[in-house]
Parts: C-alpha cells; sequence; structure tokens
C-alpha cells in the first residue's frame, strides 16, 4: 500500500487531473458540465485523468449508482486512464478501501494536536448555529463549544466540555466527532485559475471543522485531501460552491504536510428559479437524457458553452 504521507518527495508535476462523482444518486447535467471540464483540461494539457468513486457515504452510496455514473460518463464521451474498472499505481481507487490512508492522516493530526474530540450532535449545533444568508457552503460554522480552553486557564479548571478529552487518550477516532481548530484570524488566500484571487478568514468565514465523523467515517475536507495527495492530482476542477471548502483544505494540505494542487471552480449550473441542480432537488439526470435518445455530442457542446443558469426541460 502507498502511504500518502510519503508522497511529497516526487517532484513530477505532469498533468493529473480527477473525477470524484459519490454514488448516492444519478449524475444530473450539473455534475456534466463540471465533470467535462475536468475532461477537457486534463486531455488539452495531455495529462493523465483520474476517476475516484467517493463511496464514504455508506448510507445512500449504492452499487447500481456506481455501475451508472461510469456508464454515464463513457455515454458522455468521457474517459480516464486510471480508475476502479481499470485500476492503476495509486490504487483503490474507491473511499471505501482507503480506510487505511485516512487513520494514517487522523493520527498525524492527532499526535501534532491540531484536531480534538467533539460531542456537539447535529441537534445541538442547528440550535446555535445555522449557515450565513446566501451560503452554499454545506457546513455551518462552528461556535467553538467543545474546543479545548488553555490548560492554566480558570474555565479550564471548572471542567467546560472538552476539556477532559485529551487527543492522544483515542486510539481509534470513532464514537466522537473530531474538528480541526483552524488558526483564528488566519487569511487563506490561494489564486482559482478560473475565478481569480480568493480570501477567507479563519474563525470568521468558516469556524473548526470535521475530519471525522462519530459514526466512524472521515469527513469529506480530510478524505479529498489526503486521496488528492496520495493520486499526486495536480489541479482540482469542481463546482464553486466548494471555494470555502478550499481554504480549509489548504489548512490540511500544510497540517499533513503535502503540496495544495491547483484549484479550477465551476460556475454552477441552476435551474430556472436560480436553484442549483443537486441531487435531492431530484434533478434531470444524464441517465433520463439518454433515455430519451438525446445525442451525447449536442449535450457536451451545450454543457461547455452553457451559461451558470439554465431551465431544465420537464
Amino acid at each position: 500500500m502507498l502511504d500518502p504521507l510519503s508522497l511529497l518527495a516526487d517532484k513530477q508535476r505532469t498533468y493529473r487531473g480527477r473525477l470524484a462523482p459519490s454514488p448516492t444518486g444519478l449524475l444530473h447535467v450539473g455534475h456534466a458540465a463540471t465533470f467535462l471540464t475536468a475532461y477537457q483540461r486534463a486531455k488539452d494539457a495531455g495529462g493523465v485523468l483520474v476517476l475516484r468513486n467517493e463511496d464514504l457515504d455508506t448510507q445512500r452510496a449504492k452499487p447500481e449508482f456506481v455501475t451508472a455514473m461510469v456508464e454515464d460518463l463513457h455515454w458522455l464521451g468521457m474517459h480516464w486512464q486510471e480508475g476502479p474498472e481499470l485500476g492503476g499505481r495509486y490504487r483503490p481507487y474507491s473511499q471505501s478501501r482507503r480506510r487505511a490512508f485516512y487513520l494514517e492522516a487522523w493520527r498525524k493530526l492527532r499526535d501534532a494536536g491540531l484536531i480534538y474530540p467533539c460531542r456537539c450532535s447535529r441537534k445541538d449545533l442547528a440550535a446555535i448555529s445555522a449557515p450565513h444568508e446566501g451560503e452554499e457552503d454545506d457546513e455551518p460554522r462552528y461556535p467553538g463549544t467543545c474546543r479545548p480552553l488553555p490548560v492554566m486557564s480558570g474555565l479550564a479548571m471548572a471542567g467546560l466540555p472538552g476539556q477532559d478529552e485529551a487527543p492522544r487518550h483515542y486510539d481509534e477516532p470513532a464514537g466522537v466527532n473530531w474538528r480541526f481548530r483552524v488558526p483564528d484570524g488566519r487569511a487563506i488566500e490561494f489564486e482559482d485559475v478560473h475565478l481569480g484571487p480568493q480570501r477567507y478568514v479563519a474563525g470568521k468565514d468558516f469556524g473548526d471543522f470535521l475530519v471525522w465523523r462519530r459514526d466512524d467515517v472521515p469527513s469529506y475536507q480530510l478524505a479529498c485531501v489526503v486521496d488528492d495527495a496520495a493520486m499526486r492530482i495536480t489541479e482540482v476542477v469542481r463546482g464553486e460552491d466548494l471555494l470555502k471548502s478550499t481554504a480549509r483544505q489548504i489548512l490540511l494540505y500544510e497540517a499533513l504536510g503535502f503540496k495544495p494542487p491547483r484549484w479550477f471552480h465551476c460556475p454552477l449550473i441552476r435551474d430556472k428559479d436560480g436553484n442549483r441542480l443537486a441531487k435531492r432537488h431530484n434533478s434531470l439526470a444524464l441517465r433520463t437524457l439518454r433515455e430519451m435518445g438525446r445525442d451525447p455530442r449536442d449535450l457536451r457542446m451545450a454543457l461547455l458553452g452553457m451559461p451558470s443558469r439554465i431551465a431544465p426541460r420537464d
């Protein structure tokens, strides 16, 4: 097994892009537009494209959706050089089989004192925190309820939440949530290839974020960083709703000693009412278009030149 924490020695920077669908439903035209952009950028660069099956959501991920996403992407004209069905040097390419990689990263963060256990439930957080108006980000700013206080403070001596939760006492992450303690006030800046300069302030624009869930599943943030580093991805192409996640992930790249990739965030495809297309909104699926007899060549041309707001046909 390749150790993702030792891959930084590789200085080869041949373009390596990736498609990273989650098999929790059928792919829709919003996914297709982003994936086509990733495919085209890898092709134009003469690089390698990786398909990664992000199947960590054991409650919603289904084998039939894995089959469907491969078939639908091939139907749309996309091909890749590494993936679950092809293999490759950096296998396995399904996240459900990469637990050892995530545990190694969790232990490194634990030993460095960069993460802490959190016993807040979603219900607890819903009562005290909510996303800011207009935000696309799925993770509300954490108010710091379980964040450890300085050891010598009077409040710490009083045993407030989190004070008896020494991270190094945990051999495994299961049973509690684990949060990355962000450096409050620090500005995280990066240049997006498509959208230009970006800037987020830790502790203001986002708070301490999850790296491992109490049901013993690594978070998207941690798994994405570990896998992109392990698979030596040089450019990440994804939707602009993940811009703030990029700031979080940059902190993880630094903490784990990884070299960050370049970033290319695509405008979101929205319906006629301005809502972004998503599986939970029953958006128009590629499988539906196939069954309607749509020509994939016409669809590719339409999606690559599509404005950020469309009105899907019934």
